[in-house]
């Protein structure tokens, strides 16, 4: 017993292994004098060269060094003003010198990795646009509303130390509500079990294509990332592009659902939605589109469908989804073998994975645009946050039932069976090269939880013909892409022509891909239309045997 509390307050206080990644990296660095001696011999040096830098910056002359192109760094006075200069310079070499050291005790990859990535995480903790006394941008708000910028902050950062816990808030009260400007694509609740309600969307047109959609959004979030709002709803603009639209609305777990398992998220999930879309609609095949996680999930059915000889499945469509887990990016450091235990430690007693550990994880990620960011606007610059619709919906967190969550990890982030064709679901072992359906990947270039390289190497991992896109924005921005002036893809040839086998190397497809300025939307709309059947009458909105239960977004989304 004493030995599980000990691991529970070890994965409470450190469930990621920074601090003894860290402690292993400087015991290692302690023992080679040379490397720190030289590393501090750098750090010294260039602390030497700020004063001079700094007299140039005064007189206006050459010989200042190039400060980085960080947003946070903007304010003209971090090259103007000698005294923020210094600062700023200081804050720099430190920086550099901490991550010398850390180098100086590499030995074990995976620490060292984890120790360079908590270094990081406390130099933007310690970066000097935090603190009020050093970021000119604070002190200009201050002088010029008579101190009442710095007032309405200090208010700010006690609501959200009594509210929120000192998570600064990111979205306006009463900003957006689910329901009424979010999920808001009119549709009707045909299905529902203990899993899953399956929502089917009204039609939009008079005739839509024979083969209907189905939609598996990731249940590590809410299912409306794939209908945000108005306009920027990927299943609007499916249904106004002639589709029959089914969106699959999972279940928040709570601890009653600990021992739900992967095998339940294929048979009573995915497997289950099929089967009534094909009811409703009477349909032979059924296209699938799925994003991250439930593009995995999505893909896993594929696989297993192929596997039994079930022919329903049509084409598969994957949004920002990993599939080869040899390099997982940043998150593959929060998911090795220590750090999986320690969630398994955590999970052991809820019997879940709580929802908002999940998200300041990958919160983490990118600390500087999610939570530091809010701390200079919020609590110095005493700004209320604007209104942004995927952040609202990045706060309305779910969790995972411990059983599954700990074979996710293991199977696939840990083992990565899929992509090596042994791994097992509903006691079948799959394969995603069985998988022949026509196939539509979109990565997308800034995706810091699934980088598009890694998307890439999934693509290769089917046995059907793959169009491959490569998208601008990130992870979230990927799949919320209309059509803008800002949307960008590239991919090699046109959405109408048949896919040519995409190379090994990801970097020789990108050096034969095209750039066109359009939204994957529309490229996938022109793609998957083409394969989508004919055009005929809608079919009806439920049936005798899947009545209407009721309207979306269901029931679900609110738990």
């Amino acid at each position: 017993m004493l030995e599980f509390t000990k691991r529970q307050l070890t994965a409470r206080v450190d469930p990621v292994g920074w601090l003894s990644s860290t402690a292993s990296v400087a015991r290692c660095a302690a023992r080679r004098p040379d490397a720190v001696a030289a590393a501090t011999g750098r750090f010294a040096l260039d602390l030497a060269h700020i004063p001079a830098e700094a007299a140039c910056v005064a007189i206006g002359t050459d010989g200042a060094a190039t400060l980085p192109d960080d947003a946070r760094f903007r304010d003209p006075a971090w090259r103007d003003n000698p005294a923020y200069y210094s600062v700023l310079r200081s804050y720099l070499a430190t920086r550099s010198y901490a991550d010398d050291l850390v180098e100086a005790g590499a030995d074990d990859d995976a620490a060292t990795a984890k120790a360079r990535q908590f270094v990081q995480l406390l130099f933007d903790v310690a970066a000097p646009t935090n603190n009020p006394i050093t970021n000119p941008e604070v002190l200009t708000r201050a002088i010029t509303t008579g101190g009442k910028s710095l007032a309405r902050g200090a208010s700010n950062l006690v609501e959200d130390v009594v509210k929120r816990g000192g998570r600064p808030k990111r979205v306006p009260d009463g900003a957006y509500t689910v329901g009424e400007n979010m999920a808001v694509t009119p549709g009707k609740v045909v299905y529902r079990n203990d899993l899953i309600e399956l929502i089917q969307y009204t039609p939009q047109t008079e005739r839509v294509h024979a083969t209907p959609l189905l939609a598996c959004p990731p249940w590590i979030n809410k299912y409306y990332i794939m209908d945000i709002g108005p306009d920027r709803s990927f299943v609007e603009w499916a249904v106004r592009h002639h589709r029959t639209v089914f969106l699959i609305s999972y279940r928040n777990p709570d601890e009653s659902m600990r021992d739900v398992s992967f095998d339940d998220y294929l048979t009573h999930g995915v497997s289950a939605a099929m089967d009534v879309v094909g009811e409703i609609t009477g349909a032979p095949k059924i296209d699938v589109v799925g994003l991250c996680l439930g593009g995995a999930m999505a893909s896993i059915a594929a696989a297993y469908l192929a596997g039994t000889g079930d022919q329903r499945l049509g084409t598969l469509t994957l949004a920002n989804t990993l599939l080869d887990y040899a390099e997982p990016g940043q998150l593959g450091l929060m998911s090795d073998e220590k750090s999986r235990e320690a969630l398994d430690t955590l999970m052991a007693t809820e019997g879940y994975l709580d929802g908002a550990n999940m998200s300041l994880t990958f919160d983490l990620l990118r600390a500087n645009d999610l939570i530091f960011r809010y701390w200079v606007s919020r609590w110095m610059l005493g700004e209320e946050p604007p209104a942004f619709d995927l952040l609202a919906w990045n706060e309305d967190s779910t969790r995972m039932p411990a059983a599954m969550h700990s074979t996710y990890l293991r199977t696939l982030y840990g083992e990565n069976r899929l992509a090596g064709g042994t791994f097992e679901i509903a006691g079948r072992e799959i394969s995603l090269a069985d998988v022949n359906s026509d196939v539509y990947v979109v990565g997308a270039i800034d995706d810091h939880i699934v980088p598009w390289t890694s998307s890439y190497a999934g693509a290769r991992l089917f046995g059907g013909r793959v169009r491959y896109v490569l998208s601008n924005g990130g992870h979230i921005a990927g799949i919320v892409n209309p059509p803008g002036k800002k949307s960008r893809i590239e991919a090699v040839g046109s959405p109408e022509s048949n896919p040519t086998a995409l190379p090994e190397d990801s970097t020789s497809w990108r050096e034969s891909a095209q750039t066109t300025a359009a939204s994957w939307w529309e490229d996938w709309a022109t793609w998957s239309g083409a394969r989508a059947g004919e055009l005929q009458a809608p079919p009806p909105m439920g049936t005798a045997a899947h009545p209407v239960i009721g309207d979306a977004p269901g029931t679900y989304v609110f738990g």
